[in-house]
């Protein structure tokens, strides 16, 4: 018996989201047909020039967009960021310094800090329960 393996492939805008670019940005052919697997590792490892110049100038998917200024996605839509922003809209966020975005961003450091904090000290409680 011989066992043949498929293709894995996936629908465009889970490669988009895999690539972390905006999917209505992407050509044409890549956003109307199915990427395998190994296409996908092909594009990350050698991006064409039309990927290299989304993830440099955008636009750029929200999750791409808050890590770039620093904020949760749901800070964004607080903020009234809904669409896909290029890298030189983010640049002008940063540089205008709205008053959303200085809150927004003072509430994902103390989110940081909190996490960091939970996680040494359930780090410190494994470490006592595994000396007892």
């Amino acid at each position: 018996m011989t066992s043949h393996q498929s293709t894995q492939t996936m629908k465009p805008a889970t490669a988009a989201k895999k690539l972390g670019v905006y999917l209505e940005a992407t050509p044409a052919e890549f956003r109307e047909g199915v990427v395998s697997r190994a296409e996908l590792n092909q594009l990350q490892a050698e991006p064409p020039q039309w990927l290299q110049d989304l993830r440099a100038d955008g636009p750029h998917p929200r999750p791409v967009v808050a890590a770039k200024l620093g904020v949760s996605i749901a800070g964004l839509a607080r903020g009234g960021v809904t669409e896909a922003l290029t890298t030189e809209q983010i640049e002008e966020l940063k540089r205008e310094q709205p008053e959303w975005l200085a809150k927004e961003r003072a509430t994902q450091a103390e989110v940081r800090k909190e996490t960091a904090r939970v996680k040494k000290q359930q780090a410190e409680k494994a470490e006592r329960a595994a000396g007892a």
